[in-house]
């Protein structure tokens, strides 16, 4: 890790990193959130019979659509061509939630973390809007990078 902010140039403005001088390597990166509800929500969620209509095939698709777009909605971060970008929602019964999670690949100069975070985090969103009808005391919670490969920096896994 490094002992500066790469985002601030030598005055403290915020700035674009040049990644010119980096070679373009294989790069990954998966991160993870979940969205917490009620009993009644989430039972009506997974059945499929939500007013809205089948929650985690819009996430998904809204997951993967935000992914691709992290560099209009993140000002600092640059655009890249991904060459996968993959967005699961999963529920799990006992904890009435459901799992999201995202794994980015690219070939490139700079990472793509933030592809993966950006995908998950509309996913939570999304399923927030679909199921808010029934709960409006849902939680998004726990967003996280899971793991990156690639680059400079080296690989990261976080620990279970």
């Amino acid at each position: 890790m490094g002992d500066k902010l790469t985002h601030l140039d030598e005055a403290g403005r915020a700035r674009m990193v040049d990644v010119a001088a980096k070679p373009a390597t294989s790069r990954e990166a998966s991160a993870s959130g979940r969205v917490r509800m009620s009993r009644a929500a989430f039972d009506l969620a997974v059945s499929g019979a939500a007013p809205k209509g089948d929650i985690r095939a819009v996430a998904e698709v809204a997951g993967v659509m935000a992914g691709k777009r992290t560099s209009d909605l993140i000002p600092l971060c640059h655009p890249l061509a991904l060459s996968s970008l993959t967005v699961t929602v999963a529920p799990n019964a006992e904890a009435t939630c459901f799992i999201v999670t995202a794994h980015a690949r690219t070939v490139g100069p700079t990472g793509v973390e933030m592809e993966a975070l950006t995908a998950v985090s509309t996913a939570c969103l999304t399923i927030f809007d679909m199921v808010k009808a029934i709960d409006r005391e849902m939680i998004i919670e726990d967003i996280k990078v899971l793991s990156k490969s690639g680059g400079a920096s080296g690989d990261f896994v976080r620990e279970p």
